[in-house]
């Protein structure tokens, strides 16, 4: 028997998911059973114990907070915000078709982007605590791919997530943000002015019912839904601890196409993608080898000119971080002519500064 969608019974959805501990495999478990969310909720004690135990049982009897569903309710109201269910005709078949799609996503800005991730969705992730050059990398692949087409999906954590989001805001395909908090809140507060752009020309998506505060816990299950929602997974820098390789194991299970930035040897960040590229991930220099794996239209090549490219401090730097004393080392320049033209640099965008008095030169 189909489901009914949300827009026609959206209470009893909401119903549902705001009770405590039943989860998405108990609503499975209900809607299995008795077909749709209203007729679930309408059931006796005794009907429900078998499926759901007699804690379970009583509490669906009960419902959910009066307090919160009239909460979640009057945040409907905002046209912006909307729910999506696994039985909308909307819901992303690449979503769908994963182990573990969520049952119920809350969504707020142009909930017309799911319609197009199946064909067009791709993501990238990466570390918080990013270099200058991963951040630069992540909104250079952002953007591109996106000027392709491709609507990029990351985790508006901060770092390559949130690098990632501004490069495909500033292309054609915009950007998903999939956050493991409640809709009505954001984190990292630092990401708050991005969270309201992408609401504005992108869309905000979460699993987890409005109120639902950052616990560690939910940001695994956040990252099967970045993967699930993308034709393919970019790793820009990550560590070999971080939360980004789990993305891409989940892509893999998934089937998706793994990408990864090789970095520096010498470079904490740039490991995880080493040992993604040495289990199989497609190592990529520039976006055009993402879009031929992917069978879309290559961009243009472009080589400006760079009037930089020949600089006798960039000469010397290389691509690792290097202090000034290694560059006073390579190069036969006085100490005060670095220090002028290191400024000049970092002014044109060429180099950035790291912490503990070193320089970076930037792609």
């Amino acid at each position: 028997m189909p489901l009914p969608p949300s827009g026609s019974e959206p209470e009893a959805w909401l119903s549902l998911d705001l009770i405590s501990g039943l989860g998405a495999s108990g609503i499975r478990r209900l809607l299995s059973s008795f077909g749709s969310p209203a007729a679930a909720l309408q059931q006796s004690t005794a009907a429900l114990t078998p499926l759901l135990g007699p804690k379970l049982a009583a509490a669906v009897v009960a419902g959910p907070s009066a307090e919160r569903l009239s909460a979640a309710l009057a945040w409907l109201t905002d046209e912006r915000n909307h729910l999506m269910t696994l039985a909308d005709d909307d819901y992303p078949r690449r979503l769908l078709e994963t182990p573990d799609p969520p049952v119920l996503l809350y969504l707020k800005g142009q909930r017309t982007l799911l319609r197009q991730v199946d064909q067009a969705g791709f993501a990238v992730v990466g570390s918080r605590n990013a270099t200058p050059g991963g951040l630069q990398n992540a909104e250079s692949f952002s953007r591109s791919l996106s000027e392709a087409g491709l609507t990029i999906v990351s985790g508006m954590a901060l770092g390559i997530d949130a690098a990632a989001h501004r490069g495909g805001l500033a292309g054609a395909g915009s950007t998903i943000a999939v956050v493991g908090t409640g809709l009505d809140l954001v984190y990292p507060a630092k990401n708050k002015s991005l969270a309201h752009e992408i609401a504005e020309r992108g869309l905000v998506v979460s699993e987890f019912a409005l109120g639902t505060p950052a616990l560690a816990q939910n940001f695994p299950r956040r990252n099967r839904i970045i993967s699930g929602l993308a034709r393919g997974v970019l790793v820009v820098e990550a560590a070999i601890a971080s939360g980004s390789l789990i993305t891409a194991r989940q892509a893999g299970e998934q089937g998706r196409e793994v990408f990864a930035i090789p970095g520096s040897i010498h470079s904490p960040f740039s490991k995880g993608c080493h040992q993604l590229i040495k289990q199989g991930a497609k190592l990529v220099e520039d976006a055009a080898d993402i879009l031929q794996e992917l069978q879309m239209m290559p961009l243009p090549q472009t080589h400006p000119q760079n009037e930089v490219a020949t600089d006798p401090v960039l000469d010397v730097m290389g691509f690792d971080p290097v202090s000034v004393d290694t560059i006073l080392e390579r190069s036969a320049l006085a100490a005060d002519q670095v220090m002028v033209r290191l400024t000049e640099l970092e002014l044109a965008g060429a180099i950035a500064s790291l912490p503990g008095g070193k320089y970076q030169r930037l792609r």
